[in-house]
């Protein structure tokens, strides 16, 4: 969390006004000296704008938008033809970008 709250340029502080938890004990749990629980680390996930599986560790992807994440639960709605489209466009713009990137 600590990683995450510096990334975003956030005091304990700022985060705690962010998420309605006192700043105090924010850093208390980024020493590890206090554990927050299912409610609170929901609050702090959606105060940093990632998902609760980044905030704890278990998920590798860090989502920093709640617009990229609704993108891609709109796209999992979708009908598989769909969404085969949609990642084969989405496929081109990203092999265009690298290779723009590269040159």
């Amino acid at each position: 969390m600590s990683l995450c709250r510096k990334e975003k340029k956030l005091s304990q502080a700022d985060l705690g006004k962010l998420s309605g938890i006192n700043g105090d004990i924010i850093g208390k749990y980024e020493r590890d000296e206090m554990k927050p629980s299912i409610d609170t680390a929901k609050k702090l996930a959606d105060a940093l704008a990632v998902s609760l599986d980044y905030l704890v560790g278990d998920g590798d992807l860090k989502i920093l938008d709640k617009k990229t994440l609704q993108r891609l639960e709109d796209i999992e709605k979708l009908s598989e033809a769909d969404k085969q489209n949609i990642f084969y466009t989405l496929d081109n713009l990203i092999k265009a970008a690298k290779l723009k990137a590269i040159q």
